[in-house]
């Protein structure tokens, strides 16, 4: 039945990466004009690719992908391009609209003020923290008042009252919208209807409602089709023993099992093609780098030697330089890091990863025993399969990158961990379970966080305010 209020609509489509990638087949869904949709999936399942198809940046290789006529599109991505970063604020805005007119100033001071971003319009992009970063992509996409608003992982690196004011914003929201998280919480709080995008059956089901209630759903249509599907598959066995017994003893017996064996063709037919629940990593441990002497001695802001089991949380707005900080401490410039320890650091936007290397060259690069065997299994208990390993890590998911970084440590087994937001792209299935190992890690760490349930697991803390 055609939905004739959708803004988006696809039909039967699609998409195949190298045409070895399957991400959709034939599937359709709609988006209904003004409300406010959620895309989730597992990692690497595809979100991202549906709003490149949405925007025209990838073709399907069959279907159909239907816009209403004339409809504009607005995306803030998780990362502003590398062609833009040393643009300042007012030429990166100008690039947003085809034509900038006389005075954009002035609006580029009221879009700013509707993320709630204070800014000097002389400063470069690159000098912006990462919760900055996310304000202005959001002003960005918003800039050319779209019809439809594309939003990919909107919350990462935003303090809670970033949070507080762009859920406040969505709620009041009174177009289109499109939106890729894994921050349950906030979905919840605006959330009309999900898209579920299942990597295994490569499909879209469609479900309107509030996030948790669609979850559920999700769980309860799960758990009615094994059940379908064992009924079916007994019933199949049972049968088929049947046919085993009746054998060829006469012509009427054989007749029989004809009509058994068609019946059961048929009812195969019946199973349900299932959707697979997100798989969720199985714990794991960091281990820590065997080691004589100091380790780490923080010169600036404060003076202190962090030593086994102590980690220190840096706090503080969007901005006031957290991340900033982290970088010195690396370069050696606020800290003095014994040079024989090896650092195991995760960043807001993966800068420690070479995106030309494979997944299987960063892991081996980083890894204290450069065993095949140990690569391939560590690989595989982060959902980082064989075949993923001969790919760039360019072509990985967000959310697949953040699990090789840990996947990195395992294999590294360094001396300290140095972590920016480490729970930035990681499936919220798999917060408590990385909290739980941080926990554990023996050595010292120094982390920045603004999700509250992740800090709160983590032990022995203390704590350095930036304001």
């Amino acid at each position: 039945m055609v939905d004739y209020n959708a803004i988006i609509r696809f039909n039967n489509v699609s998409f195949s990466y190298s045409g070895q990638k399957v991400i959709l087949d034939n599937a359709s869904f709609s988006v209904r004009k003004n409300s406010i949709v959620t895309i989730i999936g597992q990692n690497g399942a595809g979100k991202s690719t549906i709003f490149k198809l949405i925007l025209g940046k990838l073709k399907p290789q069959s279907g159909k992908i239907n816009l209403e006529s004339a409809v504009t599109i607005g995306i803030s991505e998780q990362m502003i391009p590398t062609n833009k970063l040393n643009l300042d604020i007012v030429t990166y805005f100008k690039t947003a609209v085809k034509n900038p007119q006389p005075g954009i100033e002035a609006n580029i001071v009221k879009i700013l003020k509707t993320v709630n971003l204070d800014i000097p319009l002389t400063k470069k992009a690159c000098e912006l923290s990462g919760g900055q970063k996310v304000r202005l992509l959001l002003a960005y996409a918003l800039f050319s008042d779209p019809d439809v608003l594309l939003l990919d992982e909107p919350t990462n690196n935003l303090d809670q009252a970033g949070i507080e004011h762009l859920t406040s914003f969505l709620m009041n929201y009174k177009k289109t919208c499109i939106v890729i998280s894994h921050d349950a919480d906030f979905l919840n709080s605006f959330t009309d209807g999900v898209l579920n995008l299942d990597n295994n059956i490569h499909k879209v089901e469609q479900f309107v409602g509030n996030y948790y209630n669609v979850l559920q759903e999700i769980s309860a249509k799960l758990e009615r089709d094994n059940l379908l599907n064992s009924r079916v598959l007994k019933s199949i066995k049972d049968r088929y023993e049947k046919i085993n017994k009746l054998g060829g003893k006469s012509v009427q017996m054989s007749q029989l099992a004809r009509r058994m064996r068609k019946d059961i063709e048929e009812d195969k037919g019946e199973i349900v093609e299932l959707r697979q629940e997100d798989k969720t990593i199985s714990d794991f441990t960091i281990p820590c780098q065997e080691f004589v002497g100091y380790v780490i001695k923080i010169k600036k802001p404060i003076v202190t030697e962090l030593t086994k089991n102590t980690r220190l949380l840096i706090k503080g707005q969007n901005g006031v330089g957290k991340s900033t900080l982290l970088k010195s401490i690396l370069a050696g410039d606020s800290a003095d890091i014994n040079p024989k320890i090896r650092i195991g650091y995760y960043s807001q936007d993966f800068t420690e990863l070479n995106f030309n290397h494979t997944a299987y060259e960063s892991l081996y690069e980083v890894a204290v025993v450069k065993r095949d065997q140990d690569i391939y299994a560590t690989a595989s208990r982060f959902l980082l399969h064989a075949s993923m390993l001969k790919n760039k890590i360019e072509t990985l998911s967000d959310g697949q990158k953040g699990l090789l970084c840990y996947a990195r440590f395992t294999l590294q087994q360094p001396g300290i961990l140095i972590l920016d937001e480490p729970t930035n792209h990681i499936n919220f299935r798999h917060i408590p379970i990385i909290a739980k190992t941080v926990n554990n890690y023996a050595g010292p760490m120094i982390f920045v966080s603004h999700l509250s349930d992740f800090v709160a697991q983590i032990k022995n803390i203390s704590e350095l305010e930036l304001e």
